[in-house]
């Protein structure tokens, strides 16, 4: 009987291959969600396989042993031509396109995001990817060396766009693009071949006093990823193999604040505009470490048409690195954030939504409307919602407040948008989304409800941080009569 009971479980485990999907027993928990395996390997004579849990931010990614496999219920992988991480899209909201050999693209089968950048490259190469098992080059210096190769012939070359939520139409010969699109800031990679992306790489990162576990993966070089953690420069960003050489380079390094021009300061923090082209290998460094945190999108490489405004916390040892977000120079789609992150240790404490109104701030000094990419992250979609909602209260709080006697307070949508530099389409999913849009007697309300305010103002008081825009010194450049 134990016996037979053996060559079942044996022949379950046998059946659990890369692709397929079954129950797993999530950490710290009894749950036990659909998984989908990504990648098997021996760790000291165990096999152990990393799964992604459907419909679970891939945060939650994780390598677990066979015991906590339920392999009754187990799911063949999909056909060749299915084996996109559709599980993964719905949840981080973004997949790369197909690229087929006579360079045509079929469009996403959901709403795409079409960038504002200059056409990316797209070499119409027609070889087969190495399949991931063995494909040591996708993690490290090759990456960036590829990527920059395909950069140089961006000008004559087709461009590549980004879809979004769900995978895209084409079908062709198997070809696939195995390095992120060079467009906008979406930059995921989107397919089975490329499994090894899906994978948290680097187990530990200290930065300055914080040692952080990251949630995804970062094309640092192969052999830093495979150390218990990778040391970085607090103040340049620099990536170091050991604590003696991160003290070695501490004595060298003469940074004590992010390069470029510092623009804001009030109190504690300060704000640093870095342009990409001319402080490329920071933005770079920058981009590397936001990607440990960011899922959907961000970019590797071809800094030069992105300016970063990095915030910081200042003391008396320098300036220490809170958070950031990118913007491009030129955005036909009036883009004013492209990625955005508040490392992990601040997160939680308002910084989030201090970032986004410093963005609509320079947005007022430009005197137009602005937009973040999309699509948004989950906390990302979180935070903007937050944001615009009492921003757009505290217009109509104004407008209620002044109102001429007798008279019904009145404000249009335009007005809105003048007031608060947040754009028409978001001003307006945002009244919808606060239930305060109606239709009465042939023109459109807003009714305001008491339990609406009175949680705006209870949120109202917990930010103590707010952007001052006396203390901002920025002059907005005009990108397309200059040299990016």
């Amino acid at each position: 009987m134990e016996s037979d009971a053996l060559s079942i479980i044996s022949d379950g485990l046998s059946a659990v291959t890369e692709g397929c999907r079954l129950p797993v027993r999530m950490k710290n928990s009894e749950d036990w969600p659909k998984a989908e395996v990504i990648c098997l390997r021996q760790v000291k004579g165990s096999l152990m396989y990393y799964v992604h849990y459907v419909d679970y931010n891939k945060r939650l990614d994780e390598w677990v042993s066979e015991d906590r496999l339920d392999t009754r219920k187990i799911e063949p992988p999909q056909g060749k031509e299915d084996k996109s991480h559709a599980a993964t899209t719905a949840t981080t909201g973004v997949n790369t396109p197909k690229k087929l050999v006579n360079n045509t693209v079929q469009p996403a089968s959901c709403t795409s995001v079409t960038s504002s950048r200059p056409a990316s490259p797209n070499q119409g190469d027609t070889t087969t990817p190495t399949p991931h098992t063995d494909s040591p080059g996708i993690t490290g210096p090759t990456v960036l060396q590829h990527a920059l190769q395909k950069k140089r012939k961006r000008k004559s070359l087709p461009s590549v766009d980004g879809g979004g939520e769900g995978g895209p139409g084409g079908e062709g010969d198997g070809t696939e693009r195995t390095t992120p699109r060079q467009t906008g800031s979406l930059a995921a990679p989107g397919t089975h071949d490329d499994a090894i992306t899906r994978m948290k790489n680097v187990e530990l990162i200290e930065l300055g006093r914080h040692r952080i576990k990251p949630w995804y993966f970062s094309p640092y070089p192969i052999e830093l990823v495979t150390l218990p953690c990778i040391y970085i420069c607090e103040f340049c960003l620099k990536f170091i193999k050991s604590r003696t050489c991160l003290e070695r380079h501490l004595t060298k390094c003469n940074l004590k604040h992010p390069p470029g021009n510092e623009i804001y300061r009030k109190s504690s923090i300060s704000f640093f505009e870095i342009d990409g082209r001319k402080n490329k290998v920071y933005a770079q460094y920058l981009c590397l470490l936001a990607k440990l945190f960011l899922d959907h999108k961000t970019l590797y490489y071809d800094t030069d048409p992105f300016l970063f405004y990095v915030m910081c916390e200042a003391d008396g040892k320098g300036y220490h690195i809170v958070g950031y977000f990118s913007k491009e120079k030129e955005s036909s789609e009036d883009y004013n954030v492209a990625c955005i992150l508040v490392l992990p240790p601040y997160q939680r404490k308002s910084y989030g939504k201090l970032l986004i109104e410093f963005s609509y701030e320079l947005s007022k000094f430009e005197g137009k409307t602005g937009s973040p990419e999309k699509p948004l992250s989950d906390l990302g979609l979180l935070s903007y919602r937050s944001y615009w909602t009492h921003s757009i209260l505290q217009v109509l709080l104004t407008v209620r407040g002044g109102g001429e006697e007798g008279e019904p307070p009145s404000i249009t949508i335009n007005e809105i948008c003048e007031q608060t530099s947040i754009k028409k389409e978001d001003v307006i999913s945002t009244l919808q989304s606060m239930n305060l849009i109606n239709y009465y007697k042939g023109q459109y309300i807003l009714c305001l409800q008491k339990d609406l305010l009175e949680k705006h103002q209870k949120e109202l008081g917990k930010r103590i941080i707010r952007i001052d825009s006396r203390c901002l010194h920025w002059t907005p450049k005009d990108w397309s009569k200059r040299s990016k």
